[in-house]
């Protein structure tokens, strides 16, 4: 089944919501992306897709901002992959053409495509593709060709064999060294440090694209973040609720900002401050 939606913006989306007027908790600059109209669109979308038959082992969310050149090769790799699956593409407002190409892909099967009018951030893309989802494991899939879509298979496969209930798929486990920048090693190195710190957990690579979970975890978790800091995020709230992590190598192929690379050293910092707040609070 394939299915065109179309997100807008409403008029109230800054506004808190009566909810956290109730709890008298302040609303931060990261909470400006979670509209009204996407809510409520999205909720009654999930009611629909729930209510279909012969629900798929996984569901694959990609989130893409301006990407028409590497997206045709992503999709087409995901769908080559021998599980029964759906695909959940979130076009975060793109600006080369990605979008007018979705538009183009109508009547693929097991295709489920969002577009988004304005670019709100990764995370909130994500968000948006995970209440689409009716797969038992949910894994998300960049739209660059930094990752390997055949790594999807191992990534889950802890989850198949019920060894954990979330995996992650890291670039630094058993491989040698595959990001040629060392500042963006460090980096990530010292952001997965802190994390551990924070979190009690042992992982060589929070920062990976290659995050899979049982749908009802993942659905389950209030997410706030909407930039890249939904990495830490989504670690420290699952690492609260006590579910087991494992990870699993994976390839890489490193790609720089003139290539369209887009997380900065901005992001680093909202990293740190995610994982001091989500570690203890939401």
């Amino acid at each position: 089944m394939n299915k065109i939606l179309t997100a807008t913006s409403a008029s109230t989306e800054n506004r808190p919501s009566a909810n956290d007027n109730a709890r008298g908790r302040g609303f931060d600059n990261s909470e400006h992306c979670m509209h009204l109209l996407e809510e409520a669109q999205s909720l009654v979308q999930q009611s629909i897709d729930d209510d279909q038959p012969g629900a798929p082992e996984l569901s694959v969310v990609i989130p893409v901002f301006n990407e028409r050149e590497t997206l045709p090769q992503v999709i087409a790799a995901v769908q080559a992959l021998p599980i029964t699956k759906e695909i959940i593409i979130v076009d975060d407002g793109s600006s080369d053409g990605t979008a007018d190409w979705l538009r183009s892909q109508r009547g693929k099967s097991g295709l489920t495509i969002v577009l988004r009018r304005r670019n709100r951030g990764k995370g909130s893309a994500l968000r948006m593709g995970f209440r689409h989802c009716r797969g038992a494991i949910i894994a998300i899939q960049d739209a660059d060709l930094e990752y390997d879509p055949r790594d999807l298979m191992k990534v889950i496969r802890p989850i198949q064999d019920g060894l954990s209930d979330i995996a992650y798929g890291s670039r630094y486990l058993g491989n040698e060294v595959q990001d040629p920048s060392f500042l963006h090693r460090l980096g990530n190195r010292v952001l997965t440090g802190l994390s551990n710190v924070t979190t009690g957990l042992r992982l060589t690579d929070m920062e990976t694209c290659y995050k899979a979970f049982r749908r009802e975890l993942i659905q389950g978790v209030t997410l706030r973040q909407c930039r890249f800091g939904f990495e830490p995020e989504v670690t420290a709230k699952l690492a609260r609720s006590g579910q087991r992590f494992m990870e699993v190598p994976i390839e890489y192929q490193s790609r720089g900002y003139d290539e369209g690379k887009k997380i900065g050293w901005r992001d680093g910092v909202n990293a740190i401050y995610c994982m001091l707040r989500y570690s203890r609070w939401d």
